[in-house]
This record gives C-alpha cells, sequence and structure tokens, in this order.
C-alpha cells in the first residue's frame, strides 16, 4: 500500500474549508472526494470505498459523530478524522469513544493536518502488513499441516506396502516350491497348482503396483465416449486371469444400459477391477458354499449410470463396512492391500459420482455406483 495514494474523504459544510483540505491533500498526493454532509458522504463512501476520511463534527442533515457511527459499521478499520472547533470538547471526547483516529481543530492548521493523515496511513500501512503477515503464517501452518499429513500417510502405505510384499513373497516362495517340487516329481497337477500361486501373486503385485501409482499421483480425469461392448469385454478378459482357479459364475448384464458410456476408460476400469477383486476374495472366503456368482450390472436409470456389482460371497459386519472405503483399511491380512476400495472411491468421485455399499454377513454384498450420464472433465469444472 503506497502512503502517497490514498484516497481522502473530506466531509464538510462550509465549502471555503472543502476547498483549502482539499488543495492541501492533493499537494501531498492524495486523491480527495468532497462531500458538504453527512449523508452525501455516506453515498460516496459507499461508492468509493475512501481509505480515509475526515469530517468536521458539526454539519447540518448528518453530523459528523452520526456519520463517524456508519463509517464505523461498514467499515471498522477504516481511519476517521474529526475536525473541531473551540468549544467542541464534549463532542471531540465522545467522537474518540465511538473510534474516532484522530482530531484537528479550526483553523486547520496544514502542517498537523499532515500529521494527523500521515498517523492515519502509518496505521494502515501496518494493518495491511499485520494482515499479510497473518496470511503468510496461515498459509505456512496450513503447508506444514499438509506435510505433516503427507509424511505420517507416507509412512502408513511404507508400513503397509512392506508388510504386503512380504505376505506376497510368502505366496511368491509358495507357489515356486510347489512348482518345483512338482518338476521334480514330473507331477504336472503340481506343477499347474505351483503355476497358479504365482499367476496370482505377480497379479496381487500388479495390482498393488497399479493402486500405489494411482494414490501417489494425482490425473486429470480424461472422460470421453467410450463403447459399452468394449468396456464389458475389456472387463471381461481382465476378470477371467482372476477367476481362472475358483468355481465363481461372473455374469454381465447390460440391457438397460447405454450404448456409449462417457467416463474415463483407464480409471473406470481400475475402481471396477478393485471391487471385483473384493467380491471375488469374498466369495473365496466363505467356505459354506462352493459355487458363488459374481454380477456385474450396468443400466441408464433416472437419467443417471448405475453399475452394480453384487456377490454372494462371506459378506461383511457392520464395523467392517463402516471402514472398508478408508485407506489402507483392509480386512484381507496379507492378502489385501487397503488401497483398493479408497482409490475406486475416489475415481469415482472424481466422475461426480457415488457409491453405496449393503452387505449382510454370510449372505453377500452388493456395491452401487451412481454417475452422471455425461461427467464434466476436469477442464470444465
Amino acid at each position: 500500500m503506497d502512503r502517497t495514494s490514498f484516497t481522502i474523504l473530506i466531509v464538510d459544510d462550509e465549502e471555503d474549508i472543502r476547498e483549502v483540505l482539499e488543495i492541501a491533500l492533493m499537494d501531498m498526493g492524495h486523491q480527495v472526494l468532497l462531500a458538504p454532509d453527512g449523508k452525501k458522504a455516506l453515498e460516496l463512501f459507499d461508492a468509493h470505498h475512501p481509505s480515509i476520511v475526515i469530517t468536521d463534527i458539526k454539519m447540518p442533515v448528518m453530523g459528523g459523530i452520526d456519520l463517524l457511527k456508519q463509517v464505523k459499521r461498514r467499515s471498522p478499520d477504516t481511519p476517521v478524522i474529526m475536525i473541531t472547533g473551540h468549544g467542541d470538547m464534549d463532542l471531540t471526547i465522545a467522537s474518540l469513544k465511538f473510534g474516532a483516529a484522530d482530531f484537528i481543530t479550526k483553523p486547520v492548521n496544514v502542517d498537523i493536518l499532515e500529521l494527523a493523515v500521515n498517523k492515519a496511513a502509518d496505521h494502515l500501512i501496518a494493518q495491511q502488513k499485520l494482515v499479510e503477515y497473518t496470511q503468510k503464517l496461515e498459509l505456512l501452518v496450513l503447508e506444514k499441516s499438509k506435510l505433516s499429513d503427507h509424511l505420517s500417510s507416507l509412512g502408513l502405505m511404507l508400513g503397509t506396502v512392506s508388510h504386503n510384499i512380504k505376505g506376497m513373497l510368502t505366496n511368491l516362495d509358495g507357489g515356486l516350491y510347489v512348482a518345483r517340487s512338482g518338476l521334480k516329481k514330473k507331477d504336472f497337477d503340481d506343477i499347474s497348482e505351483g503355476l497358479d500361486l504365482l499367476s496370482q501373486a505377480v497379479e496381487k503385485i500388479k495390482q498393488m503396483i497399479m493402486d500405489i501409482l494411482l494414490y501417489s499421483k494425482e490425473r486429470s480425469m480424461n472422460i470421453q465416449p467410450v463403447p459399452l461392448d468394449q468396456f464389458v469385454a475389456d472387463i471381461r478378459e481382465t476378470m477371467k486371469m482372476k477367476l481362472a482357479s475358483h468355481p465363481i459364475d461372473f455374469q454381465v448384464a447390460t440391457d438397460n444400459a447405454p450404448a456409449t458410456l462417457n467416463l474415463d476408460p483407464a480409471s473406470m476400469m481400475s475402481a471396477l477391477v478393485n471391487i471385483l477383486d473384493n467380491a471375488v476374495d469374498a466369495c473365496v472366503e466363505d467356505k459354506d458354499q462352493v459355487d458363488h456368482v459374481i454380477c456385474l450390472t450396468i443400466e441408464e436409470k433416472d437419467d443417471q449410470l448405475v453399475i452394480s456389482i453384487q456377490d454372494d460371497g462371506c459378506g461383511m459386519d457392520v464395523e467392517t463396512k463402516t471402514k472398508i472405503f478408508d485407506l489402507f483399511f483392509s480386512s484381507k491380512q496379507v492378502k489385501g492391500t487397503g488401497f483398493g476400495l479408497f482409490i475406486a472411491r475416489n475415481i469415482i468421485a472424481q466422475h461426480q459420482g457415488t457409491i453405496n455399499v449393503e452387505s449382510i454377513k454370510r449372505r453377500g454384498t452388493t456395491f452401487t455406483i451412481f454417475l452422471p450420464l455425461d461427467p464434466l472433465s476436469d477442464q470444465d469444472v
């Protein structure tokens, strides 16, 4: 804020005094607004927001103290300098009580006027610097808080990833052991079992790496028209390997779906596969029955794209259900990364969508995703 370029509102019912003050203040480098009474002064104040107000204490229509009160209601930080005559001491004291910055007496001495204006200017400059300092301090505190959260999140992520990698390496070792044992005995069943274990472990590692990349790197949504048939075919192909060694019937229903989906195919595929992974694990964990069904339904309903994934697996209790979207939470011990459903929900949110989950223990789970038919891209938001 440049001290030499303030806008100052002069309020006095005597034209001669207004002119003298105007000339003096303009010589000091200030811009000047003139008003003959408090009512006109308020109109100019609301229109131009002057930095400083200099007002006579006694005026017709609206006096200086009433003007002072009105200015302070509108802008408590605006300095108001009162012009008083001899014998106005009671009014001068009252004006100070109502927040006047200073007062000068008639006849106005230009040197005293300059001192009063400079004092008000110094106050405004100090006030502005305090605001800027406070804003910078708040920004530093916010950045420190974010850094602390990121470091905490990073530490938790590293611990979780290390734990899961250890479990996956154990699975790899187990698969290698079974495969090698089969090779030594020329037992093709053992070789096949070992290769299946290796494939499952590799797939889990691949999924975990993709989840970490999605979590750690912010990326814009690339919303585009995607043919329904191609999108479904890609999901079926991805799920084929995941379901190869499990007696799970994977069904897809798209009878009421639009022919073209507007979404980011790569990220939405990742979200759905993470939810489908959860469904597969729930079915595998359910020992009460051998054969299971997972159904993916895509349909247009009430001007929304509704995608549901339903399984008849082990289901979840209420406590697990409330935590499944939390970062790093997993009910699968070494089998889960704690990233999948957290990332799935974030991707759906980036599509301006929501996700709902219903689950009953030993009865199964249904995830339902609600998306706008034509979500805005990041560039449009």
